[in-house]
């Protein structure tokens, strides 16, 4: 955690004094002015601390009032850093070939008051489009057509979600929003491949009747992320299994006889003690013949060893980066970001940009998702 907060304090502290340094270089504000600045920001950069504080210590309503306060800052910082990076390299390669003419003009008005207004009122547009953005679910499909289907089970329907990242900022509204268009879609099985809470569970347990209510035929089964830990993995799991969804914990079921469905556990769970959880291709054992295996595996991560176990892997995680152009940097790490992608040896892996937010209440070119997949059984003759 101490590596935690450095690294955070490092980089988030940063992009504030170079926030600070810019507004000050643009608009000439003297010592005094930054003197005054200088709590605020403080207060803006400890936000995310401040709200794990109050909401650890039973104060939600402020813990909830700090996070909405905080992390909207941390949206606009992000957009403000960025655009104004952007305008410094631009005025760097300006300069760079001559030091006169138009060129250097341009980097003279780039460096100026008009242009850094323009640049934060930028930025307020953006976090704006962002906000909308976020609270737009589109409702991804996917088909399969597969020859792995017995004949008494000639079509199945999947609803996924993942990362709605349930808690301080996504409460009751989100989960009737997504309870809602998931009954539309009349799903035969409804998954959660992870991070369906947030860090703290406080004043939440109501909306797992909510998503309770959520009808599927044969059955819910859920998959633990990362923030499932944070939270709390006891509280985490009642919640889990009161939101009517089966835990599957590095497990497996079968359903109908047609489709087994596989759970991993997150790595996460190792940092705080989860043990002697079996491999995903000990997990899986060999794929059976007429009978569709899905993975629901939190991190869209392919183990070379599990290639031809399964037909379907579903995931979520990475957001698609969830505010661009912070998808560049989670790339580096996640090259599946988002989407369909093959799987050596056979199959499908479908990345989920992620059903709500981490952080900033924000989404930009990254929206939000609820990912149905049908899987529809070939006709005799057809390729599978």
């Amino acid at each position: 955690m101490s590596l935690f907060l450095l690294s955070f304090f490092l980089v988030y502290g940063s992009m504030h004094v170079y926030a600070l340094l810019k507004a000050r270089s643009a608009l000439a504000f003297g010592p005094g002015t930054t003197l005054a600045l200088l709590p605020l920001l403080a207060v803006l950069l400890c936000a995310p601390i401040l709200t794990y504080s109050l909401s650890r210590n039973g104060h939600e309503t402020a813990a909830r009032a700090v996070a909405h306060v905080g992390y909207l800052w941390m949206g606009f910082l992000f957009f403000l850093t960025w655009l104004s990076l952007g305008t410094d390299l631009l005025r760097l390669l300006l300069r760079v070939p001559v030091r006169f003419g138009i060129a250097a003009d341009t980097a003279t008005v780039l460096a100026g008051r008009t242009a850094y207004l323009c640049i934060a009122l930028l930025s307020v547009a953006l976090s704006a489009y962002a906000i909308v953005e976020a609270s737009r679910i589109e409702v991804v499909r996917v088909r399969i057509v597969t020859d792995r289907l017995p004949a008494s089970v000639p079509s199945l329907r999947i609803a996924q979600i993942t990362d709605l990242h349930l808690g301080l900022i996504h409460r009751g509204g989100k989960a009737r929003e997504v309870a809602a268009i998931v009954a539309r879609e009349h799903p035969d099985l409804f998954v959660s491949t992870g991070d369906l809470v947030d860090g703290q569970l406080d004043g939440v347990a109501e909306l797992a009747e909510i998503l309770r209510g959520i009808p599927a035929t044969r059955g819910k089964f859920a998959v633990f992320g990362n923030h499932e830990y944070y939270a709390g993995i006891e509280r985490t799991i009642a919640f889990t299994r009161k939101s009517g969804f089966t835990l599957l914990r590095d497990e497996t079921v079968t359903i109908d006889d047609a489709v087994r469905i596989a759970g991993v556990d997150d790595p996460a769970g190792a940092q705080f003690g989860r043990t002697g959880a079996p491999s995903e291709a000990a997990l899986l054992g060999n794929r059976p013949d007429r009978r569709f295996t899905v993975l629901l595996k939190h991190r869209p991560q392919l183990d070379p060893a599990t290639g031809g176990k399964f037909d379907l892997q579903l995931s979520g995680h990475t957001h698609h980066g969830q505010i661009f152009p912070f998808r560049l940097l989670t790339r580096l790490v996640y090259p599946l970001l988002a989407g369909d992608h093959p799987v050596p040896g056979g199959g499908i892996l479908h990345v989920s940009r992620g059903t709500g937010t981490w952080g900033p209440p924000m989404r930009f070119l990254a929206p939000p998702e609820i990912t149905v997949v049908d899987i529809v059984r070939s006709a005799p003759g057809d390729p599978g």
